[in-house]
């Protein structure tokens, strides 16, 4: 395998060289990541009206939606956006828009009226209560056989994550998406994605000095003692405002622990991003808490398109048809997957391909934590914000990423989120009898994950003598298999579509979004995602429009 260019020398410290080799495709990112990634832009948000057309219906407002918005719009092609969740432009009682993680609120979950946290113990407690039932900014959607995280609002899933940007390394790439020309997505469109997502490094000697990643220096610490490489990745979060979060200049914000409901300032979520660059253009408008029923060809052409309007504790407050010349499904995963699975199943779009639903993966994610010894201290103060993993990806099949445990005291803990190669894969189905889409995952599937990433931690516990924690997922449970952060697939690219995510039988409908990804990306998918959506969009405005 080659060397990876983001990883570090293998000793304590980490030059500034070794940061920067190997990163020409992030430097056209320079201009945005300037920008001050706290400051919100005014978004074009305005219900849309019944009976309207657009030329162009943009279905979610994630990292491929948003993608399509931008470049049919500086194409010179109206948009509209339909996006389920809510803006998230206004704060709260507290003063803020988003939740603490640490204090979980009405805020924080979609549509529960009790919590449901990835770790869900600490220390023999529950950490689970009840809230009101509101359109709450994380959804966690249970389909049996797993729990899929998912961002809601205008901004999806960029709202919700650690914002970890991390490129594939090329020789996995065709594992990924194999009907791909990996040269392309290497020289144009990962960089460009890169620069379209503020994507940047921290400062290696800041990283080094400040006491909220002592975590993660001790994660690379017990990684190199057991040969396993440190990896270095970028983010999308803003270093100059967690520099002076960390002089105590600014309000704190990944230095409070926020990111599982939201970063009220330094994170560049699309929001900041390509979000921000679509309102710009004029033609681009978004309506929040709208929720897509129905997509069906009219004899005219284009597409009727049927919703709901929600109100914020999840009430169908009125029903509205439109119609759009082109039709963009950017739902994410489990969203593009159960609503093109139902439209298919219930004679909507009969002529949708066989493949609808199909290949799709929780990108292998598994999470564990390690009780370390006394004189290994992870700190009290962690940033929100993750900057490196643990790469064993070639030997066991394991991405692990050196994770925060944001609690505010200290834990002796080191926590970590794998991504692994796990070759299982589940089909979306329809469910005539009970009216709903189910998933034929089973946790069993799980077990790969679980083996490939006891490929890093068993050997890492054996070298320092710990041992790993068994109170974060249940009571004297260690792994953390019952869940995904990363959905992908279930409309795969080049199957269930042609390879530029155009849907068979049907003129005039994509997907641009992480349903196009089979199951896996090696990595964080979000760059990976952009990147997809980038290519696939460059080219149908260039052939269709």
């Amino acid at each position: 395998m080659d060397a990876n260019p983001l990883q570090g020398n293998g000793s304590n410290t980490v030059s500034r060289r070794a940061f920067i080799a190997g990163t020409s495709s992030i430097l056209a990112a320079a201009t945005l990541a300037g920008r001050p990634a706290y400051a919100r832009p005014v978004a074009a948000t305005a219900p849309i009206t019944a009976g309207a057309h657009v030329p162009a219906l943009v279905i979610g407002t994630g990292y491929g939606g948003s993608v399509a918005a931008l470049r049919l719009a500086r194409a010179g092609v109206d948009v509209h956006m339909i996006e389920m969740g809510m803006a998230w432009d206004s704060a709260g009682p507290d003063g803020k828009v988003f939740a603490n993680t640490t204090a979980p609120d009405y805020r924080s979950f979609w549509l529960r009226t009790r919590t449901k946290q990835p770790i869900s113990n600490f220390l023999g407690f529950p950490l689970d209560k009840d809230v009101p039932r509101y359109t709450g900014i994380l959804d966690a959607e249970d389909f049996g056989g797993i729990l899929i995280y998912q961002g809601r609002g205008v901004g999806g899933g960029s709202l919700v994550n650690g914002g970890m940007a991390v490129t594939p390394r090329r020789e996995n790439f065709g594992e990924i998406l194999p009907s791909v020309d990996a040269g392309e997505m290497y020289e144009v469109y990962y960089p460009r994605a890169n620069a379209g997502l503020g994507v940047s490094h921290v400062d290696p000697e800041w990283w080094e000095a400040t006491d909220c990643y002592q975590y993660a220096r001790v994660g690379r610490k017990h990684a190199q003692r057991s040969g396993f490489p440190f990896v270095f990745v970028p983010n999308v979060y803003d270093w100059d405002y967690m520099e002076r979060e960390a002089a105590g200049t600014v309000p704190e914000s990944a230095l409070a622990g926020e990111v599982l409901y939201g970063n009220n300032h330094g994170k560049k979520s699309l929001q900041q991003t390509y979000l921000a660059e679509a309102s710009a253009t004029g033609r681009v408008a978004i309506s929040p808490l709208h929720r897509v029923t129905s997509v069906a060809p009219r004899d005219a052409g284009g597409y009727t398109v049927g919703m709901e309007q929600l109100d914020t504790t999840g009430g169908t407050i009125g029903s509205k048809t439109v119609t759009a010349d082109r039709v963009f499904f950017a739902a994410g995963s489990a969203g593009t997957s159960t609503l093109l699975t139902r439209l298919k199943a219930t004679g909507m779009l009969p002529r949708l391909s066989s493949e609808i639903g199909k290949g799709w993966g929780d990108n292998g994610n598994v999470m564990c934590g390690r009780a370390n010894h006394l004189w290994d201290p992870t700190g009290k103060l962690q940033s929100a914000m993750p900057t490196a993993g643990i790469d064993n990806w070639a030997d066991g099949g394991a991405f692990a990423e050196v994770a925060p445990l944001p609690t505010g005291i200290e834990t002796y803990a080191s926590f970590y989120l794998s991504i692994t190669r796990n070759p299982h894969r589940a089909e979306f189905t329809w469910n005539a009898g009970a009216g709903r889409v189910d998933l034929d995952w089973r946790t069993a599937w799980k077990q790969p994950s679980i083996d490939a990433a006891k490929t890093i931690f068993d050997r890492i516990n054996a070298k320092e003598g710990t041992i790993y924690r068994t109170d974060l997922f249940g009571s004297y449970k260690i792994w953390g298999d019952h869940l995904t952060y990363h959905p992908l697939g279930g409309a795969v690219l080049n199957k269930a579509t042609d390879n530029h995510g155009r849907l068979h039988g049907y003129p005039g409908l994509y997907v641009v979004d992480g349903s196009l990804i089979p199951g896996n990306a090696s990595v964080n998918p979000f760059v990976t995602i952009t990147a997809l959506a980038e290519r696939n969009v460059e080219r149908i405005i260039a052939a269709d429009l």
